[in-house]
C-alpha cells in the first residue's frame, strides 16, 4: 500500500489482484439492502483511474449502470488505457460481479494548463448549511459525510408538500485530503441519490419512500465533470434540478459550488421512474 493510500478512507483502497484488475470493497448491510449504490462504484473508478494515470487528474467520468450489483457479491473493476499522453489520458473501466457486467465507465483525464479565457456560473443565492436540518438516509452520501437539504425538503414521505422540480443539498465530510481524486471521489458519491427525488417533488403522492416498493427506480446513467479544485472537508453545495420527466425516464442536471462560490464539478443523470 501507497503512503497515499494509507491516508485514504478504506472505501477508496481497492485492492489491485492483477495487472489491470482490482478488487472493490462494497458498502452497506446486504440484509438491509442488497444493491450497491451507485455513487459508491462511481467513487472507487475515479481513485482507480487517478492512480493510473499520475500527474493528471479525473476531468470527466461516464459511466452507464448496466444491471444492478449485489453488496453480498465480490466486485471487482477491469480497467484498459485508451490513451496516455502529455495533456490527455483515458481509461475504460468495467464493473464486475463474477461474469455479470454491471456498469461500464469511461474517464478523461487532463493535466492543468493556463488560462486562457475563464468564466463560470453565479452560485445561487439559498440558506446555508448552519440553518438546514440533517435530512434523509445516510446511505445518500459517502461513509461519514453529512449533507443538509435547503428548506428541510423531504422527497421520501408521498404525503410531504410539493414544490418545484429541483433540490438544493450542502455536503462535507471529515476528510481532508490533498489528493483532489479523493475528494472527487467522495463527492461524486454523493452526486448519485437526489434527482430522482427531486424528479418526484411537484407530483402529490409519490415519493422515494415508494422506490422499490410499488415504483421501479433507478439511475441508468451518471456524467459527471469536475473544473476546479475543492476540499470536501468544506462545505459544497449541489444546485439539483431535473428539466425532464416522461416517458418512464427523469433527467437532471446540477453544478457543484464551493461555500465560496467557486464551482467545482458539475453532473447529469438519466434515470427510470415507472410502475
Amino acid at each position: 500500500m501507497s503512503k497515499n493510500e494509507a491516508d485514504r478512507p478504506p472505501e477508496l483502497v481497492p485492492e489491485q489482484i492483477g495487472d489491470d484488475r482490482y478488487r472493490a470493497q462494497n458498502v452497506g448491510n446486504p440484509e438491509e439492502g442488497d444493491v450497491v449504490f451507485g455513487g459508491q462504484l462511481m467513487s472507487q473508478l475515479i481513485v482507480i483511474a487517478a492512480d493510473r494515470n499520475p500527474g493528471k487528474n479525473v476531468k470527466t467520468l461516464h459511466t452507464i449502470f448496466a444491471r444492478g450489483a449485489r453488496v453480498s457479491q465480490t466486485t471487482e473493476i477491469e480497467a484498459s488505457s485508451m490513451h496516455d499522453g502529455r495533456s490527455f489520458g483515458s481509461e475504460t473501466l468495467t464493473v464486475w460481479q463474477g461474469d455479470r457486467l454491471c456498469a461500464r465507465a469511461l474517464v478523461l483525464l487532463s493535466a492543468d494548463e493556463p488560462d486562457l479565457i475563464q468564466h463560470t456560473s453565479e452560485m445561487p443565492s439559498v440558506a446555508g448549511p448552519e440553518t438546514c436540518s440533517l435530512a434523509g438516509p445516510a446511505g445518500l452520501a459517502f461513509p461519514g459525510a453529512e449533507f443538509r437539504i435547503v428548506g428541510d425538503v423531504d422527497t421520501w414521505n408521498p404525503e410531504a408538500p410539493t414544490g418545484p422540480p429541483e433540490l438544493y443539498v450542502w455536503m462535507r465530510h471529515p476528510t481532508s485530503s490533498d489528493e483532489q481524486c479523493v475528494n472527487q471521489a467522495i463527492l461524486a458519491y454523493a452526486t448519485d441519490g437526489f434527482l430522482i427525488g427531486a424528479a418526484m417533488r411537484p407530483h402529490a403522492g409519490y415519493g422515494q419512500d415508494r422506490a422499490h416498493v410499488d415504483l421501479a427506480t433507478g439511475v441508468v446513467s451518471h456524467t459527471m465533470t469536475f473544473h476546479e479544485p475543492f476540499s470536501v472537508g468544506s462545505w459544497s453545495l449541489l444546485a439539483q434540478e431535473v428539466v425532464y420527466t416522461g416517458r418512464g425516464r427523469v433527467y437532471g442536471r446540477s453544478n457543484v459550488f464551493c461555500e465560496d462560490g467557486t464551482l467545482a464539478a458539475s453532473f447529469v443523470q438519466d434515470s427510470i421512474i415507472r410502475k
